[in-house]
């Protein structure tokens, strides 16, 4: 199956990385910019692009932990 092209107007937020131009849609990963889309076949620098994705996914989740528990602690002290 192939994945649409990205275009500078298609891209959700949620598919860039940390607003950068990398762009994963269904599986590849694009840079992507005003000017044009260029698809990411190396695999050492799409390997550093799931890596750094991981890594914000892990940070996203800590911090939304963090909320959490701040959110708690402020309704306990009530």
């Amino acid at each position: 199956m192939s994945h649409p092209v990205p275009t500078w107007a298609s891209v959700r937020p949620s598919e860039r990385i940390a607003g950068t131009p990398a762009v994963r849609r269904g599986g590849a990963w694009w840079l992507v910019t005003p000017t044009g889309t260029m698809s990411v076949l190396d695999p050492v620098f799409t390997g550093e692009l799931e890596r750094f994705a991981a890594d914000m996914a892990a940070a996203d989740r800590a911090v939304a932990r963090l909320r959490t528990e701040r959110t708690a602690a402020r309704k306990g002290q009530r």
